[in-house]
């Protein structure tokens, strides 16, 4: 290249040796002939300042003070780090922790907490009982293994089909008082819950009522039974009104 001449990206000097064909030589010159277009591409993208929010609270920095002796104090990894402010009970703690393990060992050291002068702190008992009474409240359900394929619960709360729900409006579900044994109503509402019946009942049984729990915990439900009962308590005093005339 001379010395002061511009570089080129393309240079058709350079390509003249090429032994091809006139037309493809021609189909050469239009690369001098394109020339590009500068487009300008839309962006949303713009620099601002964001909202000043303030937090609650210090950001925990991770800066412990070791302990005097130099030894590690292992907090958060076999000690509970927690704020001073309200602390987790170690009791109520390890309870949580084996109740979401499962792990319910008879030789496991429990530790058992005392109060001393409790007849002077109440609110350490209110605290105490607030806290197992929620253990008891969000306490995971049993684990049932059942030796023969039943069905999901998930897959026996979907809706039923038209044709049923038809028939339903015209055939009521039969009561307690049918004229059957128990074992043959048993496996008449398992058939209708499409819930298998094997030679023992009690597995299908335990599907039936764990079917039913869930059910009745339903937000849905809930509202529907309480209207009812609100419903009703208006009704009644209503209706038991004597008669003045």
């Amino acid at each position: 290249m001379r010395p002061g001449r511009a570089q080129t990206a393309y240079n058709p000097a350079d390509y003249d040796y090429l032994p091809v064909s006139a037309e493809i030589k021609e189909l050469f010159q239009y690369i001098r002939r394109y020339t590009p277009q500068t487009v300008e591409l839309e962006h949303s993208l713009q620099p601002f300042i964001p909202d000043f929010i303030p937090a609650v609270g210090d950001i925990d920095a991770f800066l412990k003070v070791p302990r005097p002796d130099g030894k590690p104090d292992n907090l958060g990894l076999l000690v509970l780090d927690e704020p001073s402010t309200k602390q987790s009970d170690p009791t109520v703690l390890a309870l949580w922790l084996t109740e979401n393990s499962k792990q319910h060992s008879v030789s496991q050291q429990v530790k058992v907490k005392s109060l001393e002068n409790a007849e002077k702190n109440p609110k350490a008992i209110d605290n105490w009982v607030e806290s197992i009474s929620e253990l008891h409240r969000f306490k995971p359900p049993a684990t049932v293994h059942y030796t023969r394929p039943m069905p999901d619960i998930d897959a026996l709360m979907q809706e039923w089909s038209l044709e049923f729900e038809e028939l339903l409006g015209k055939v009521s579900l039969p009561t307690a008082d049918i004229s059957c044994g128990l074992a043959e109503y048993v496996d008449m509402i398992c058939a209708i819950l499409d819930i298998p019946v094997y030679k023992s009942r009690i597995q299908s049984l335990h599907v039936l009522f764990s079917l039913y729990s869930e059910f009745k915990n339903l937000q849905h439900f809930k509202a529907l039974a309480e209207g009812k009962q609100a419903l009703q308590s208006v009704w009644i005093p209503s209706c038991s009104k004597p008669d003045r005339r």
